[in-house]
């Protein structure tokens, strides 16, 4: 048994130190094509990524990448798609802005209802490719996706001057949020960290333990490995892919929280896009483990506050966006090679021990003869 728990610490090692090392390579002769000095880049990567100011940047830029690693992750441990992360946080971060800026309560009571419309929004829209999964057998992200579309086109309905925006300059923005409801920030210099953070961290800690202690998660894996055997165990399958749905999109609902509630207090037409299509390519990274998000939201942070620099030095501002890529190429492969080097390893093992089982039994009979 020892052995075996070695034997598996070893792979679960070596399949990230393969990435890491195969991204490195990949990534230096990449930049070597391109007539520039790798060593230098990453030197510069270093230095201007350690900085007190980046740091507090990679912190706040993480913060929503995690939330919707978390979201996608989710999906992927039920066997499931949700590419719809993107519309799903985007119309919940609208529906609170408007809800916030429409009313004036005290922060105590208004802060937890536009973080809860916020979460109720995206698991109705999340919700709704559940059900059309479970009654009509669409794939969730045919529909995903088209309700990207469809949530782009109500934020830009309603989001007009006359309607729930207000027109300042070139950009359209909801009615603010009351100063009484910014969410705190963590005093750091020379700028604050989001307070949301500490939400973030509370969202993985809910997650790991609902996943991988309770029975609840039990249920939600053994779908996602198998329906046909969780539904031969009792477990209601259309049910828990419904669940399961509303549980990725009330948790999209968070990843427009930090940029509503902790910098920009309203909902306009320069608030980020683009994130839930991130959140997939960290949740890959992080293999659905909340930590393993923590660290790949943590790095694409860095990489985005370092790509700016290298562009200073006269590097291609499409380089990060390519080791981006690179990376995440590197540990699905990396890890999908150790996987079944991992998988011939056991193989072999059972086999010898099945042959030497085989052998002493001859011999016995030899002996009894």
């Amino acid at each position: 048994m020892k052995k075996f728990d070695k034997n598996r610490m070893m792979l679960g090692i070596a399949a990230p130190v393969l990435a890491i090392l195969a991204a490195l390579v990949i990534t230096s002769l990449i930049i070597l094509a391109t007539g520039k000095e790798p060593f230098h880049a990453f030197e510069i990567m270093i230095d201007f990524g350690t900085k007190s100011d980046s740091q507090v940047f990679i912190l706040n830029k993480a913060t929503p990448y995690f939330l919707a690693g978390i979201a996608v992750a989710i999906g992927f441990r039920m066997n499931l798609f949700n590419i719809g992360v993107d519309g799903q946080y985007r119309l919940a971060a609208f529906c609170a802005a408007a809800v916030g800026g429409a009313l004036a309560l005290p922060g105590i009571i208004q802060i937890p209802l536009i973080i809860l419309t916020a979460m109720l929004v995206g698991a109705i829209w999340s919700g709704i490719a559940g059900l059309l999964k479970t009654t009509r057998g669409i794939s969730e992200v045919i529909t995903t996706i088209m309700l990207n579309a469809i949530a782009a086109s109500v934020i830009g309905y309603f989001l007009q001057a006359g309607r729930l925006g207000k027109k300042e300059g070139n950009l359209v923005f909801t009615e603010p949020i009351p100063a009484s409801s910014h969410f705190f920030d963590i005093p750091t210099e020379p700028k604050p960290v989001y307070g949301f953070i500490v939400i973030a961290v509370l969202v993985g800690v809910v997650y790991w333990f609902v996943l991988g202690r309770t029975r609840f998660g039990f249920d939600l894996r053994t779908v996602g490995r198998s329906d046909s055997a969780a539904d031969a165990s009792g477990v209601n399958v259309k049910r828990m892919v419904v669940t399961s749905m509303v549980l990725s999109g009330a948790t999209a609902g968070l990843v427009g929280m930090p940029t509503l509630l902790n910098e920009s207090y309203n909902y306009g037409t320069d608030f980020p896009t683009g994130i839930g299509f991130t959140g997939i390519a960290i949740a890959l990274l992080g293999r659905n483990h909340p930590v393993g998000i923590a660290l790949g939201a943590l790095l694409w942070g860095f990489l985005e506050r370092t790509g700016t620099q290298l562009e200073f030095e006269d590097y291609d501002k499409e380089i990060v966006g390519v080791i981006q890529g690179v990376i995440v190429l590197c540990v699905v492969v990396a890890y999908e090679l150790v996987r079944r080097y991992g998988l011939k390893s056991q193989q072999r093992k059972v086999g010898e021990e099945l042959a030497a089982e085989a052998a002493r039994k001859n011999d016995n009979v030899e002996v009894g003869a």
